[in-house]
């Protein structure tokens, strides 16, 4: 084995390939074929999405797991332990288990220089092959035509709202960067859009590749009442559902996808109505406005471009704090900095920017300050260093009722939680 440890794996992959985003299904595939190609063996739910995939995948998992099925997740990025990106019943894979598989890639792959996304979605579908499961949740990465992932043909292809995000890559428009995502949808299978405004360019990819496009508000809609809401379909009707569990109105969008798409595999998954209650109400997501109550109150966001920003103010609106409320926000260098200043710029009394430069892609404190100007009020942004210790100057000198908001890149909540878990 090249390597008896899982940190050195991850490390040596990190700089395999010159390229740390290399889209393009050429090289997973003829590894796979080296793999042999063997048979993930279960129906498969491929999501992707700019926002709220995340929590599709944590429902549609919650929500088998409650009717008895065995589930196997992939998701990226993680937010404290890369383990976190491959579970097998809502447990993450052990660390053996991940260093035994990426032997087994490193040995197929030859001379190809495979990106750390790549090793880790190989590694993924090896794992999931073997592991036995009765349904496989496979979460995009990044776009979807391109993407590893999209080295499986999915049973049921799920895209969640769709927006400007990762431009370098997908296009400066919706309607190219819905075209991406699109490229999840395969040719006589069900496809669900759940957010709202779709692009045409997903439309038009479903009517060219033969996919069965059921549209939110089109083919289904949902009906909002004060603590249930309503499903509408033709082929499926759920009323009186509780609200999930996980914050935001866009939740039971999110929800109503989840719940259309695995009807269109119920001859295979079937499923009660009690194990999708218990499910909308058990589903939880780390780091999607997750609230930590005490004495200041923080809250962590991966909310990284301005629609996610949008939906945090929001939700911030309806969530009270007596004292100061604060921004400590990282982010990377491909990101929209100032729309996400403009959507949040109301919200916090002072910025604290937070220095990521060391991670790939990170950006400066400064970096971040020359984004914000002009969008934020110069006085209220505050040149910080790293996570762990601008939380420890916050936290001394915070009173009971203030409230932190930690968002931005998932490097910037996972270094939040594993501060809160150091805490006790």
């Amino acid at each position: 084995m090249r390597f008896d440890n899982l940190d050195a794996w991850l490390a040596w992959q990190a700089g395999l390939n010159p390229r740390t985003i290399d889209l393009g299904l050429d090289r997973v595939r003829e590894v796979w074929r080296e793999l042999g190609s063997p048979s993930l063996g279960a129906p498969v739910i491929t999501i992707a999405g700019t926002n709220g995939k995340g929590s599709s995948v944590a429902v549609t998992e919650a929500i088998l797991q409650q009717g008895g099925y065995r589930t196997a997740c992939y998701t990226s990025p993680h937010l404290q332990r890369y383990n976190e990106r491959i579970r097998v019943d809502r447990t993450p894979v052990d660390d053996d288990t991940l260093c035994k598989a990426f032997e087994r890639i490193d040995r197929a792959r030859g001379d190809i220089a495979l990106t750390y996304f790549e090793f880790g979605t190989l590694a993924a579908l090896w794992i999931f092959a073997a592991a036995g499961v009765d349904a496989i949740v496979l979460e995009v990465g990044l776009g979807g035509r391109l993407d590893a992932v999209n080295l499986v043909d999915s049973d049921v292809a799920l895209i969640a709202q769709v927006g400007l995000d990762h431009q370098d890559w997908l296009g400066d428009n919706i309607e190219a960067i819905g075209r991406e995502k699109a490229g999840i949808m395969r040719p006589g299978r069900p496809a669900v859009y759940s957010g709202s405004d779709m692009p045409d360019s997903i439309a038009t990819y479903a009517g060219q590749v033969g996919a069965g496009l059921l549209v939110n508000g089109r083919h289904y809609r949902v009906e909002r009442h004060d603590e249930t809401w309503d499903l509408l379909a033709e082929q499926v009707e759920y009323r009186g559902l509780p609200r999930p569990a996980m914050h935001g109105a866009m939740q039971i969008d999110n929800a109503a996808g989840v719940l259309v798409a695995l009807d269109a595999l119920r001859a295979r998954l079937p499923l009660e109505r009690p194990a999708i209650d218990a499910g909308l109400q058990s589903a939880r997501l780390a780091g999607r406005f997750d609230v930590r109550p005490g004495h200041p109150t923080w809250i962590l966001d991966v909310a990284h471009n301005p629609q996610a920003a949008a939906r945090l103010d929001d939700m911030l609106g309806e969530h009270a704090a007596g004292g100061h409320r604060t921004a400590v926000f990282g982010a990377l260098g491909d990101k929209d900095v100032a729309g996400i200043g403009r959507a949040l710029r109301e919200r916090f009394e002072r910025w604290c920017l937070v220095d990521l430069s060391a991670q790939p892609r990170g950006l400066s404190a400064g970096a971040l300050a020359e984004r914000l100007a002009g969008v934020v009020d110069s006085d209220r942004l505050q040149l910080c260093g790293d996570v762990a210790t601008t939380l420890d100057r916050l936290a001394a000198g915070a009173a009971a009722d203030d409230m932190f908001v930690v968002f931005g890149s998932f490097l910037t909540v996972g270094a939040a939680m594993d501060w809160i878990d150091a805490r006790g």
